[in-house]
């Protein structure tokens, strides 16, 4: 059982919601729009918690590699620092998981086509350049923008694809999917902003340059209370639908903005009063906020209908 524990550690369940709440609210969308298919929602899901597995185990290793987690680090054990996991194991066992994120997103090629071969390409090189490569991205204060991208905008925006252009073509990018994309964006920052937070002081002395590093744990927690709030200004239009009853969202879907806005914002006070290994819970907390929104809102979704 320790060994098993010890790899959910290197995997770091805690965080996966932020890849699966992007594919959940684009299933949702398509749901709402009467599109949705079986087969491809449950090949995006496995290949987005693939994708961040491989990614969070990559960091983990490269970290090691360049001798920025230190054992005894403020932050979750990490297995490969402390000796439990061997580094040669963490890297094959990395590469394994690529390759199999790889052979599932093979499989969607017949439900959004050739073109999206890049693409998958592009999500794969980015799994491992957030920490390797001549220009990491996560030591140079770029980690919050990729995050954004690979974890907001692409899964929302081509789960939705690969469930609706064959069904209700010209729907594919509607403005709602896009809105959507960058409302989880946002809230995925928001995961990445509270390890930063955490781990300022061992990122600093390890030159890793985060955002947090670069301009202080006052801006990014300030940065991590208007991200929440600009989430869930972005999708306005829902709400305002959900208000006058124009649309055929249920009223209770206010429930989502209103609930995620004040987890949210308690969230925000304890990483403003909170140092050091008191902020570990809050890594979970953050990315359950954003799941329980997602929740909620793919409920209202399932419930109503174009």
């Amino acid at each position: 059982m320790r060994k098993v524990k010890i790899w959910i550690e290197c995997a770091r369940l805690r965080t996966l919601p932020v890849s699966l709440s992007g594919v959940v609210i684009a299933i949702g969308l398509a749901l709402w729009q009467q599109s949705a298919s079986v087969i491809p929602s449950l090949l995006c899901v496995v290949f987005a918690l693939l994708a961040q597995i491989v990614s969070n185990m990559a960091n983990e290793y490269f970290d090691y590699l360049k001798g920025t987690d230190k054992p005894g680090r403020v932050g979750p054990r990490r297995g490969v620092t402390e000796g439990d996991i061997q580094p040669t194991t963490l890297r094959n066992v990395t590469a394994a998981l690529l390759v199999l994120d790889c052979a599932v997103g093979l499989c969607l090629l017949p439900y959004g086509g050739w073109w999206m071969l890049p693409v998958g390409i592009f999500i794969a090189i980015f799994a491992i350049a957030y920490s390797a490569g001549p220009y990491p991205l996560s030591y140079h204060g770029l980690g919050e923008a990729a995050v954004f991208v690979f974890f907001g905008i692409v899964p929302v925006v081509f789960t939705h694809y690969v469930n609706v252009h064959t069904v209700s073509p010209g729907l594919e990018f509607h403005p709602l999917v896009i809105l959507a994309s960058m409302t989880i964006g946002f809230m995925g920052v928001n995961v990445l902003l509270v390890n930063n937070y955490r781990d300022v002081d061992d990122d600093r002395e390890a030159g890793k340059k985060t955002s947090v590093v670069i301009f202080g744990r006052k801006p990014a927690a300030a940065a991590y209370l208007i991200n929440g709030y600009v989430a869930v200004a972005l999708l306005s239009p829902l709400w305002l639908g959900a208000t006058l009853g124009s649309d055929t969202l249920p009223l209770w879907t206010l429930a989502a903005p209103v609930i995620y806005l004040i987890m949210h914002t308690v969230s925000w006070y304890k990483l403003s009063t909170r140092t050091g290994a008191a902020l570990n819970p809050l890594l979970g907390g953050t990315a359950r906020n954003m799941l329980l929104f997602t929740i909620i809102l793919f409920a209202a979704f399932l419930m109503g209908g174009w």
